[in-house]
Order: structure tokens, then C-alpha cells, then sequence
């Protein structure tokens, strides 16, 4: 069974002082006048890309988002993407992998999942560039290592997920104490699924680790989504079961069962009921 290739971050790449393999550079000390493909490929560790200015395509799990100017994506860990970047782009990538955000405190942790639950951001000028300052600060900071900037490092990070948050939040000027307790048990749910899909599969293992009833987890989803906790669990399913297809050239069989399936011609029947194709016609069509 092959994996998913999956990116780390080198030795060169990180500040061995900062836990968590934290890193920022500029777009145009890693271009350096060439274009950057990569392949679709995933990452054990987070990824953010802030554009000021940017020409190409990112896709992030089949998703595919122009690049264009004034534009900011996350892609979590796990997650599969894709990027092509024109030479000329200028912004910042950031990295750094659990043990960074884990090291620091809860509230940090909170920001930086409600912020990443968007993978993809399309700012107006003035907004980016409140942001870009806060980048260019973290990119001097991390350069220069000047008396406790670690912290300074810290906080604007914390800074950087609130503004992303707001932005996210925008759009519900009516949001409340009720609204936000249902985010939240809503994004601590989507985080089970994407890190315990492969062996949980049923609505009342998740409540029962969130400590919700059934009925109360199915109520979350539908006020907040629309969808019950049993269509997004066959959502995360089908999305994994895209991801090996398309990135592996592992067999239909071995796919089914990574994915805890012993029963091979269930999970067909499975994938193509949600899809409208079977998992080897998916794979032809999209390959």
C-alpha cells in the first residue's frame, strides 16, 4: 500500500530554536526567478501562503482556486494540494508543524482552527496589506532574532489568526454566544473526522468523544451546515478515498481497505453512489 507523498519540513528550512519547525521567507528569496509546480502531495505540518501579488492555480483537495493578487491560503496537515506559481509572485509562505502552536496555549491553538477551517482567502488591498505587515514583522523578527522574538513572533501570529478569523466571521453580523458555542463543537468535530476517519465511522463514536448525544452532534451540523454528522462522516470518506485515488497508484482493493473497508465491492458501491462513478472510472476521469 502506498502513501500519499508527504512533504516535511528539511532541516534547512526551519529555526532550531523555535519549536515546531516554525519557518517564514519571502516568495522571492524561494522562487528566485523561477516558477514553482508542485505535485499533488500532502503535508505533515501547516502551510500558508500570503500573495500580494500572485499569478497561477492552487488546488487544495480538488478544489481549485486562482491565484491572483491580495489572495491567502492554509492548507492543514493532511490535506492534499497542488500549486503552480508564476516567477513573479510576491507575499510570504509560512510553515510549522503540531509541536509549534501545541507549545504555546490553548487560546492560540482555538484562533489557529478557526482561522484554517478556510482554506482560502480573497482579501480586498487594504486588508491584505494590514496583514502583510504583521508578515514582514514576523519575517524581520525570525531573521534578526532580537530580544524575545519569539514572543513578538507569537503574538503576531495570534494577530494573523484573528484578522482571518474576522474576515471569515464577516459575512454572520448576527452571530451570538449560541452561534459560537456551535462553531466551535462544529470545528472540533470536523478535526475528529479528518484525523480519525479511517476508523470511525459512526455518528455516536464521534459524540461520544465530544461528549454530545447523537441528536445533540446532528443538531450542530444541521444549524450550522445544513448536512447531518452522518452525510459530513460520508463526505470525509469519499474526499480521503479521492485523495489516495488520485495521488497513489495504489489498487482499488488496498484503498478500501486502509480506509477500514474489508468489504471491497460495499465501498465501490459506496463511492459510486456518492460520486456517480466507480472509484477506477473516477480515477481515469480525472487523471
Amino acid at each position: 500500500m502506498k502513501t500519499i507523498p508527504i512533504r516535511h519540513l528539511k532541516a534547512s528550512q526551519k529555526e532550531p530554536s523555535l519549536p515546531g519547525n516554525f519557518m517564514i521567507k519571502s516568495l522571492e528569496e524561494l522562487l528566485n526567478g523561477k516558477d514553482m509546480i508542485h505535485e499533488l502531495h500532502r503535508h505533515d505540518f501547516f502551510f500558508f501562503l500570503a500573495l500580494k501579488k500572485g499569478v497561477g492555480n492552487h488546488e487544495i483537495d480538488f478544489v481549485s482556486y486562482e491565484v491572483t493578487d491580495y489572495t491567502f491560503f492554509i492548507v492543514r496537515p493532511g490535506q492534499v494540494h497542488e500549486l503552480e506559481l508564476r516567477s513573479n509572485s510576491e507575499g510570504f509562505m509560512i510553515q510549522f508543524n503540531t509541536d509549534f502552536y501545541y507549545s504555546i496555549e490553548k487560546e492560540f491553538n482555538s484562533l489557529l482552527q478557526k482561522a484554517s477551517a478556510t482554506n482560502y482567502y480573497q482579501l480586498e488591498k487594504n486588508s491584505f496589506l494590514k496583514l502583510n505587515l504583521l508578515l514582514i514583522s514576523t519575517s524581520t523578527e525570525y531573521k534578526n532574532q532580537a530580544v524575545a522574538y519569539k514572543e513578538v513572533i507569537n503574538s503576531n501570529l495570534r494577530i494573523l489568526f484573528i484578522e482571518l478569523m474576522r474576515l471569515r466571521n464577516t459575512s454572520n453580523k448576527t452571530s451570538n454566544t449560541k452561534d459560537s458555542y456551535i462553531q466551535e463543537r462544529l470545528e472540533e468535530f470536523l478535526h475528529l473526522l479528518e484525523t480519525n476517519i479511517t476508523s470511525k465511522k459512526q455518528v455516536s463514536q464521534y459524540a461520544n468523544i465530544l461528549s454530545l448525544s447523537n441528536y445533540q452532534l446532528n443538531a450542530i451540523t444541521k444549524q450550522a451546515l445544513g448536512k447531518t454528522a452522518s452525510e459530513l462522516i460520508n463526505e470525509q470518506i469519499i474526499l480521503e478515498s479521492k485523495r489516495y485515488l488520485l495521488a497513489t497508484s495504489n489498487l482499488v482493493n488496498q484503498i478500501a481497505f486502509h480506509l477500514g473497508y474489508e468489504d471491497v465491492s460495499y465501498f465501490i458501491r459506496f463511492f459510486k453512489k456518492n460520486t456517480g462513478y466507480s472509484p477506477e472510472a473516477y480515477r481515469k476521469k480525472l487523471k
